[in-house]
């Protein structure tokens, strides 16, 4: 009797599904395989956008933070000391020029322009008695010369009391607006001391800032500033350096600068916190590309990628390189070594990039 070999289940469905897999692997690669190389290929070719550097003179931008204020605020005071009688300005209030802003009680300088007067009446008629006796020669010519010394003391005092009793009147030096009001009637008040802040509108408006040292050897007068206020989110004015310093400010060691500001018919008020950005130039000129072409940026060293084929191969290679940042603006970055005019520096799809990869330009453009 012949002997059978029994094969389990198991086995036979895996040698029975054996030979038809192997055919379908085989009639895959034979139909695929034809295309699966060009396809690996070209997803290798990875699209970008390359700039070719420009060389600029564009420093760092200086940020000021000052207080904005009349060009001038002029203090406004009374000649002499006495009490106040009248105040007829509040802080804010616009005034024309030689409108009367406070008075002082003019009861003792009436009385002082009223007894000089009376000591000018009297050397007048002293003198005239003199010049009369010296023609009869009943006085030398010394004695109506000492007469007519007392005259002119006299009228001296006078004109000295008058003068008082016209700046016991504080007036409006100039068109402006009450920045501060500093006295009150009844109030004793010295000589010289200021009672009213003046804001005129005559030599316009000015941020005053302080500019470390490092910025105010960089900033000149002439130089254009940009003028924000956080009143003001939306609009940015025109400004205009018109001094810095020539000594730093004590204790603080800055320097105080101050801008002139265009107001462009926009109603500022003095007090109000300013940003001026000023952009200045430098002696050379640093090649300049958009900063969303640098990678691994540390400090002020960071990685580019750069075309590393001619312009006209159809599928150029890149390459990273080193370079080192001079300074960042809010889109670009100026790069102090490592770059030359020469290199077309990948921007748009170096994130995608290792060294050698082949790319292809989809554009162009300057940075």
């Amino acid at each position: 009797m012949s002997q059978q070999t029994i094969v389990p289940p198991r086995a036979r469905l895996l040698r029975a599904s054996s030979l038809p897999l192997a055919a379908i692997l085989f009639a895959v690669a034979a139909c695929g395989g034809a295309d699966a190389s060009p396809a690996k290929e070209d997803a290798a070719i990875i699209p970008v956008r390359v700039v070719t550097p420009e060389y600029r003179r564009t420093q760092p931008p200086i940020v000021l933070t000052g207080t904005l204020g009349a060009k001038e605020e002029i203090p406004l005071a009374f000649k002499i000391g006495g009490v106040v009688a009248k105040v007829s300005v509040e802080a804010g209030q616009a005034v024309r020029e030689g409108d009367v802003l406070a008075e002082l009680s003019l009861a003792e300088i009436d009385a002082q322009v009223s007894a000089a007067r009376e000591g000018r009446d009297k050397a007048k008629r002293d003198y005239d008695r003199a010049m009369k006796l010296l023609a009869d020669s009943v006085v030398t010519a010394a004695q109506a010369e000492d007469a007519r010394t007392g005259l002119d003391v006299a009228e001296a005092q006078l004109r000295a009391a008058e003068f008082n009793q016209r700046y016991a009147v504080v007036r409006a030096t100039a068109d402006g607006v009450v920045l501060r009001r500093h006295l009150e009637v009844g109030q004793l008040v010295g000589p010289g001391a200021p009672v009213l802040v003046l804001r005129t509108e005559r030599k316009g408006l000015v941020l005053r800032a302080a500019a470390a040292d490092r910025d105010a050897v960089r900033l000149k007068e002439g130089d254009v500033a940009k003028v924000t206020f956080d009143a003001f989110p939306e609009r940015s004015f025109n400004g205009r350096v018109e001094r810095v310093a020539v000594s730093a400010t004590p204790g603080t060691g800055t320097y105080e600068t101050e801008i002139a500001v265009s107001t462009s018919g926009a109603r500022l008020a003095s007090g109000l916190i300013g940003r001026a950005t000023l952009q200045t130039r430098s002696a050379t000129a640093l090649p300049t590309i958009p900063a969303e072409a640098l990678l691994e940026v540390d400090g002020d060293m960071a990685s580019v990628f750069v075309l590393a084929g001619a312009a006209n191969d159809a599928a150029p290679t890149v390459r990273r390189i080193v370079v080192r940042v001079a300074f960042l603006t809010d889109a670009d970055a100026a790069i102090a070594s490592g770059l030359d005019s020469s290199m077309r520096v990948v921007t748009a799809g170096a994130t995608r990039l290792s060294d050698g990869a082949r790319v292809s330009i989809t554009a162009e453009r300057a940075p």
